[in-house]
C-alpha cells in the first residue's frame, strides 16, 4: 500500500502535524491520529477516489470526510506547506521524485470583442495583467 507513511518519514512529520491541545472542560470526542488522516489523504491522492467513497473501514482509515476536514485544517494553520516541504526533501533524498508528471497550470481567457484587457477586477497587480515590456 503505497499511501502508507513509513516510520522514518512519520518521525519527521509528527512534530509538524501535531494536534492542538484538547480543552480540559468539555473536551469532545477524541480525534483520529494525524498519521491515519495523512494516510487517508494520500490514499485519495494516489487512487483518485472521491472523499466520500474512501473504503475507510476496510483500510483502517478515518472517513474521507474526516481526512478532508483535517487537510483543510492543516492548510489553514500553514502546516500543510511545511509538511509538503519535508515530504519533498525526503523523496528527493531517496531519488523518488518523478518531475516528468509535473503540470504548471495557467488559466488563459480570450478577450471578448477585441478588448485589450478584461474589465474584471483582479487582485493581481498590473504586472500580471499586461504582457508588454
Amino acid at each position: 500500500m503505497k499511501w502508507r507513511v513509513e516510520d522514518s518519514l512519520w518521525e519527521r512529520l509528527e512534530p509538524l502535524l501535531a494536534d492542538p491541545p484538547r480543552r480540559f472542560r468539555y473536551p469532545g470526542r477524541c480525534r483520529y491520529p494525524a498519521r491515519a488522516c495523512l494516510e487517508g489523504i494520500l490514499y485519495v491522492l494516489f487512487t483518485d477516489t472521491p472523499w466520500l467513497e474512501v473504503p475507510y473501514r476496510e483500510l483502517g482509515l478515518p472517513s474521507g470526510e474526516t481526512c478532508r476536514r483535517r487537510l483543510e485544517e492543516w492548510s489553514r494553520r500553514g502546516l500543510l506547506e511545511a509538511a509538503l516541504r519535508v515530504l519533498q526533501r525526503h523523496l528527493a533524498a531517496a531519488d523518488r521524485l518523478d518531475w516528468s508528471r509535473l503540470i504548471v497550470d495557467a488559466s488563459l481567457v480570450d478577450a471578448k470583442k477585441g478588448a485589450r484587457r478584461s474589465r474584471a477586477r483582479s487582485w493581481a497587480g498590473r504586472e500580471a495583467v499586461s504582457t508588454s515590456q
